[in-house]
């Protein structure tokens, strides 16, 4: 697995692509025939109407779900044939996932959370608590550290779990909506400090999001509509 994050110039590639899901007696399409790909250390915004497959195209390129048809290479390496646990593995080192519903360990605190990802991939305890704290406090979390998800605002989970996401300097950056749940002075903050770690990183990063000021940081924006990727002009008219 340490050789797949070789430097490429297509890092992702999506060729033709779909997914179904079975609701009742009839199936839902979601995906069709989706290609495109994602150069080595770019940020690309995806946008689209709720329900267009958005999530589930994340999820697919984080080896969560596996297509019905298609392929997914990253560096080279097709994702949709790994199998447990080398999927799981796959995640746990190279891919960073900001859920919208945050998936923080209710049990945990922040900063717990967030070293845990780091000791899975095999950091020290201590070490890795020390680098986490250095982290929260960069990005201005470091009073809350000790607290649990349930003691933290909305918007102070968001930046734990964009944290955790990035705290490995992961190769594939991963995020479903990674500012909603912040208020435009903080949104602007922590776009700016993940811009900074993905640049600092080489990280190649799929931003899903509605926030214009998330789609104007990105290189490139890409939109999913009727379960098809169509790539839009620069001009922000929308």
């Amino acid at each position: 697995m340490e050789t797949m994050m070789s430097t490429v110039a297509d890092f992702v590639r999506v060729e033709k692509v779909s997914r179904a899901f079975r609701q009742g007696q009839q199936q839902q399409q979601v995906l069709k025939d989706v290609s495109f790909s994602l150069r080595k250390g770019e940020t690309v915004a995806l946008l689209g109407r709720s329900g267009s497959g958005k999530s589930t195209l994340l999820n697919l390129l984080g080896g969560i779900d596996t297509a019905d048809v298609g392929s997914i290479t990253v560096a080279g390496s097709d994702i949709t044939t790994l199998q447990e646990p080398a999927a799981s593995l796959f995640r746990r080192r190279h891919v960073g996932f900001i859920y919208q519903s945050f998936n923080l360990i209710p049990g945990l605190t922040a900063a717990e959370n967030v070293a845990l990802v780091l000791e899975l991939n095999g950091s020290k305890p201590m070490a890795a608590m020390q680098r986490t704290r250095d982290l929260l406090d960069s990005i201005g979390m470091g009073a809350q550290a000790d607290k649990f998800p349930a003691q933290l605002s909305g918007g102070e989970q968001q930046r734990i779990a964009i944290a955790r996401a990035l705290i490995h300097g992961p190769a594939l950056v991963l995020a479903d909506e990674p500012t909603g749940n912040l208020d435009a002075e903080t949104g602007q903050q922590m776009l700016r400090w993940l811009r900074e770690q993905l640049l600092a990183h080489a990280s190649t990063a799929l931003l899903v999001t509605h926030s214009l000021a998330v789609a104007r940081s990105a290189d490139r924006i890409l939109t999913l509509e009727a379960g098809v990727i169509l790539e839009r002009s620069g001009d922000f008219a929308w």
